[in-house]
């Protein structure tokens, strides 16, 4: 991929207005096809659970993208980072399959200049260093949505915590956050007494709202999850840890949603046996196949106001291509995730810049 060295505002802002008119055109042809539609405007006034978006898997991949910069400048509303706990090191590394060393496109960006140059396989809090960088550069961009997936799971026995977690993305991205404390104030005053309610209750706030800012989801990893050794994953382990942060009237310090990994009937959150943790997951994340191919009712979540993120959106039936997908194709995938009231439509359609723009009016 070629490197890109050029002035940031100028081209974000043609960027801008190509990518909104091409996803307007491509928002009302896929209404055509089944979906539905509504104009920027009525999407930025709509509720984060409200909407449905594109997200990008693995953006920190360098095969992807030269740098995590140009994956954000495709207009996505989702980048995905594998996070592995060096705890030899007691460092966050990203790649996809070293616990000891980072393989990534992220440059610990000081600035918007910084962006597109320089070393690259930094550690997880320069990755934040780029987001936030280039959020700054781009403060009309909607809300980002970052997906951790912690690819052997916490070991908070040998220093790599939830809570160390916490302290780097505290440090990297600060008020930039929505946080699971934001979700439970009420407008008036008080909270809700768990996410659950919040979210029944619709407190979301609108996409306008959320310009600029950043909503960190978490999921249990492929390693973890094979590990027969490993009971306790990354699901359960940060629920567990926000529920305690919430009794001890410390909820603010957390900064992720735990999500419920994999599709399933009814209500997933039955998995767990603490009954007292399933009020803290009102996200959940699984393979859009299984969601869309299984009979699985997918309006409970649209109800119940959860989020719900889609992988692998490529593999609905008619399966599409992988990467490159025609635009019109590819729109009128997402139009259909959207009714079948997902979040965000997951994929690797990097290519396609409309698409990654696409806001739709979930369900």
């Amino acid at each position: 991929m070629n490197r890109r060295r050029f002035p940031l505002r100028p081209l974000a802002a043609l960027r801008t207005t190509l990518v909104g008119t091409l996803s307007l055109f491509l928002a009302f042809g896929a209404a055509g096809a089944g979906g539905t539609t509504a104009s920027a405007a009525d999407t930025n006034s709509l509720q984060l659970s409200g909407t449905t978006t594109s997200g990008i898997h693995n953006t920190y991949d360098p095969g992807a993208f030269t740098y995590l910069a140009q994956g954000l400048d495709t207009g996505t509303s989702m980048i995905e980072l594998d996070v592995w706990d060096d705890f030899f090191t007691q460092e966050w590394k990203v790649s996809h399959s070293s616990l000891t060393s980072n393989g990534n496109n992220c440059v610990n960006a000081s600035t918007a200049a910084d962006l597109y140059t320089g070393g690259t396989n930094k550690n997880l809090e320069s990755c934040l260093d780029d987001v936030r960088v280039w959020l700054g550069a781009h403060p009309g961009h909607g809300p980002l949505i970052i997906k951790l997936e912690m690819k052997a799971g916490f070991q908070a026995n040998l220093g790599m915590s939830p809570a160390k977690l916490d302290q780097s993305i505290s440090a990297h991205l600060g008020g930039l956050v929505y946080k699971p404390n934001d979700l439970l104030n009420k407008p008036g005053g008080g909270q809700y007494d768990t996410l659950d309610d919040a979210a029944k209750a619709g407190n979301w706030p609108t996409r306008a709202q959320l310009a600029g800012r950043v909503l960190l989801e978490i999921i249990p990893g492929t390693v973890e999850e094979n590990n027969p050794t490993d009971t306790l994953w990354t699901d359960k382990e940060y629920a567990t840890y926000l529920r305690n942060l919430h009794t001890a009237g410390t909820t603010a310090q957390a900064n992720i949603f735990p999500s419920v990994h994999n599709a399933a009937s009814g209500d997933p959150r039955t998995r767990y046996s603490d009954t007292t943790l399933r009020p803290w997951f009102v996200a959940f994340d699984g393979d859009a196949a299984a969601y869309v191919g299984n009979g699985i009712d997918t309006s409970w979540y649209d109800t119940n106001h959860y989020l719900l993120f889609m992988t692998d959106s490529q593999n609905v039936s008619p399966a599409l291509d992988d990467v490159s997908p025609s635009s019109s194709d590819a729109s009128a995938r997402v139009a259909l995730l959207a009714k079948a009231h997902a979040t965000v439509a997951s994929n690797d359609w990097r290519g396609l810049l409309d698409v990654q723009s696409l806001v739709l009016p979930r369900g």
